[in-house]
């Protein structure tokens, strides 16, 4: 028995040898293919030999064969077309259940990259296979089903948030940030805060982790920031610093991922925009394709030179006509940004757009046209076609947040009036609308009103109608509103006149019926709402200036300037004012080095507003190094962000000069100042002539008051008069450097722009008389803002007596006589 056993058993190995050289040789022939030629030659002449590990290996060579090529050499379309890749389909469908877990994920992966549609068979029963085994699928798997998952739009699924389920129960246990991103993007629609809160700990304690050289790992948690919508700046920070570090190698797709992510995330780092401006620019020869120089044109052009725009503006015209659809959005919404005038490039990138149309979504129909509207684009057809298109998407869509943004587009185009198709749609929605969303329906019902003629002739039309709609779910979400979060998230980009006149109120009372619910995660974003809304509500600021102090740790660094400026801006000061300036002045100190520039710059203005001048920011922003930062990075930012930082250095470096001069920090804005007082469009006021005149009549003759008044460092004055030790008016010996015409423009005399003030006798003092209107005051109040008490304070170290007439006292029915004004104009000004 023995020896009959010996014997066999070289015959078995001879059998099983010959079996596995029959199928190493099918491997071996499809592991040598180097092209989709040579596999699917492998394939179609073995097809009935071709075991589960065969497909397996097939097919994820033709992924590798795809991955190793850039973008727009890949020849997916082609690949899909191909019989023997139908083989490999119908014979992975069959053999889903021979399958490990591993191998079952891999493939379902590849074959979404492959462009296989989701409804197809067999990517229906391997995502059903999959969902089976999920609670054994290893985190690798589980990571890369999640990616499946969100490929096929099934990000708010039952199945997601089984895997939402298991990757919470799991998170202490993944080591690999490469997993923890992929699962962190694919749910990032399911996350609860505490779960949030819990990825971002994890994604922090894994970054030490990472490859140094590997971008994507932090490109993907900056990502899923931007998917939530949650600035965690330290987070931010350390992936910024890696982003830094790779610059050299990146591409001008990697930088315009980046760049943009920070702009959804309002998240803005100097440092960064230099150096991607540099690397970019670098690279203009380089990207030759339209894929790789629409990546480019995106990315640079807002933050280029003017000879660098025109450089790139002449190389978009020589591929606009190799631009895809989305390509040309893409220029078109750049095109934008910089506000371009180049009606050649603009016209070509309109035609592609328009041949296009049909393959664009809703959304992206509505960035075209804003686009385009902002451009003033003069194409009637293509804004017709846009119309219509809208008007498609419209009545096929439910979604709150989509129908919001097509009838907001909607009501930008040549449109007559608002039919009952839109207004269908909106009642079919509004229930639902946050109040973000209410906010922009009304805007668009306002200005189809403003457009209507026939709304005149019925005070009860559907306009009156559909704004009571709006304004009644608006109280009625702003009544069970129950979290603040919540609501801060909804409240953070509302503006205009409608929620101002009709929530605005009712939006403080919900506000401080949640008063207990501020802490320090949320105390930056509500001080600057209020401060937004130019609304003064002690509860809200003394509960802030409360939690500012008692956590002031955990209150990141960057985020005392939102949470200081309300107190300054709206000129109010807590019990705890000392205590608050102190607590975060000593937050901020060690990090003022951190700080973007302009942000620096922002952050000192609004402290000098409030009186505080800490000496150690005030000479970092006026060193030499600081200064040469500052004029770099503005050339990186928008113009508006940009012309708004300069004025602001201007008036903190006049405030420090004025109310510092122990700090020795000179005055070097006056040619800035004459620049700007030649391109100011010198009109006044109906009120303010009317004020002048009256001057005239109180003070004795038009030759004892000046108008329009350039003091030193710049302050302009509405009036200027001066008074001798008895309170007698002085005429003026020259006459003043501005005149008013009668349609009430300042006209400036041939004289220096800066007022030449002759001496005044022992005890005579100036006067100076300003015109307060509304913006000088706090919302629904008679609280004077912050800046006007500054200014105030500045005149008066100038020299003057101050006299402010508020807009409210002049126009009151006290005053609504000629004789009642002079009387007032005597008693504020001679006493």
């Amino acid at each position: 028995m023995m020896f009959r056993l010996r014997s066999i058993k070289p015959c078995l190995r001879r059998l099983l040898h010959g079996t596995m050289v029959n199928r190493d040789q099918i491997l071996e022939r499809l592991q040598v293919c180097s092209i989709e030629d040579q596999l699917f030659d492998v394939v179609g002449k073995n097809t009935a030999k071709l075991t589960v590990d065969h497909v397996s290996c097939a097919v994820n060579l033709l992924w590798q064969f795809q991955k190793e090529r850039p973008e727009v050499l890949r020849t997916v379309d082609l690949i899909k077309t191909h019989p023997q890749f139908l083989t490999l389909r119908v014979l992975a469908e069959n053999k889903i259940a021979l399958m490990d877990d591993l191998m079952l994920v891999d493939m379902l992966y590849i074959f979404l990259r492959l462009n296989v549609e989701h409804h197809d068979s067999l990517v229906q029963q391997m995502v059903s296979e999959a969902w089976l085994r999920i609670d054994r699928l290893p985190m690798s798997s589980l990571s890369k089903f999640s990616v499946c998952l969100n490929d096929q739009h099934l990000q708010h699924s039952p199945l997601m948030g089984q895997v939402t389920s298991i990757m919470d129960q799991k998170l202490s246990s993944i080591d690999d940030a490469r997993i923890l991103t992929a699962l962190m993007i694919s749910v990032s629609s399911l996350v609860s805060p505490r779960l949030r809160d819990a990825l971002i700990s994890r994604s922090d304690n894994l970054l030490h982790t990472v490859d140094p050289s590997n971008f994507n790992i932090p490109r993907k948690m900056v990502q899923f920031l931007r998917n939530i919508k949650y600035i965690h700046r330290p987070l931010l920070e350390k992936c910024n610093e890696i982003f830094l570090r790779n610059i050299p190698r990146m591409n001008a797709e990697n930088i315009s991922i980046v760049l943009g992510l920070y702009q959804s995330l309002q998240f803005n780092n100097c440092d960064f925009k230099l150096a991607a401006k540099q690397k970019l620019t670098e690279l203009i020869d380089t990207c030759t394709d339209p894929f790789s120089f629409t990546k480019l044109f995106v990315a640079l052009a807002p933050m280029a030179s003017p000879e660098s725009r025109e450089r790139l503006e002449n190389m978009a015209l020589l591929l606009v006509d190799e631009f895809s659809a989305h390509q040309a959005l893409a220029i078109a919404e750049a095109l934008e940004e910089i506000q371009s005038r180049n009606l050649s490039l603009l016209s070509k990138i309109a035609s592609v757009i328009k041949k296009n149309l049909h393959v664009y979504k809703s959304v992206e129909v509505v960035r075209i046209t804003q686009a385009l509207l902002l451009l003033q684009h003069q194409n009637p057809e293509l804004f017709t076609k846009l119309r219509s298109t809208v008007l498609n998407f419209l009545q096929q869509s439910f979604y709150p947040y989509e129908v919001t943004m097509l009838i907001r587009v909607l009501s930008t185009l040549p449109s007559p009036r608002l039919d009952e198709g839109i207004i269908s749609r909106v009642d079919a929605v509004v229930e639902q609308c946050s109040l973000a969303e209410l906010n922009t329906l009304s805007f668009a019902v306002a200005k189809w009103l403003r457009n209507d003629q026939s709304y005149r002739h019925n005070t009860t039309s559907k306009y009156v109608r559909l704004l009571q709609t709006l304004s009644r779910c608006g109280h009625d979400r702003l009544h069970t509103a129950d979290r603040l979060d919540l609501l801060l998230e909804e409240l953070k980009f509302i503006s205009g006149e409608w929620f101002e006149e009709m929530l605005l109120e009712e939006t403080m009372i919900t506000l401080k019926r949640m008063v207990d619910q501020i802490s320090w995660a949320n105390a930056p974003e509500l001080a600057f709402f209020l401060t937004r809304t130019n609304h003064r509500c002690p509860p809200l600021m003394d509960k802030i200036a409360s939690v500012a102090i008692a956590d002031i740790d955990k209150i990141h660094y960057s985020a005392t300037y939102a949470t200081l400026l309300p107190f300054s801006v709206l000129n109010y000061d807590p019990v705890q004012a000392d205590e608050l300036y102190e607590t975060c002045i000593k937050r901020f100190t060690p990090h003022i080095s951190s700080f973007d520039p302009h942000l620096l710059v922002l952050f000192a203005y609004s402290m000098a507003v409030a009186d505080q001048f800490p000496e150690e920011l005030i000479r970092e922003i006026f060193s030499i190094d600081f200064l040469g930062k500052l004029d770099s990075q503005l050339e990186t930012l928008p113009d508006a962000l940009n012309m708004r930082t300069r004025l602001r250095l201007m008036e903190l470096n006049r405030a420090v000069c004025l109310e510092c001069p122990e700090l020795l920090v000179p005055w070097f804005h006056d040619q800035y100042c004459q620049q700007l007082q030649r391109k100011g469009n010198g009109a006044i006021s109906p009120v303010q002539q009317q004020i002048h005149k009256m001057l005239g009549e109180v003070l004795g003759g038009i030759n004892f008051v000046q108008v329009a008044v350039t003091t030193p460092y710049f302050y302009n004055v509405d009036f200027e008069c001066k008074l001798d030790k008895h309170l007698q008016p002085l005429p003026y010996t020259e006459p003043s450097t501005l005149q008013i015409s009668d349609r009430g423009k300042v006209y400036w005399n041939s004289t220096t722009l800066e007022n030449i003030r002759d001496e005044l006798l022992p005890g005579a003092q100036r006067v100076a008389v300003d015109f307060l209107d509304s913006k000088f005051f706090c919302k629904n109040s008679h609280h004077l803002k912050g800046e006007t008490l500054m200014r105030k304070r500045h005149l008066e170290i100038l020299g003057y007596r101050v006299v402010q007439i508020p807009h409210f006292e002049w126009n009151s029915m006290e005053l609504s006589t000629q004789d009642a004004w002079k009387e007032y104009l005597k008693k504020k000004i001679l006493g």
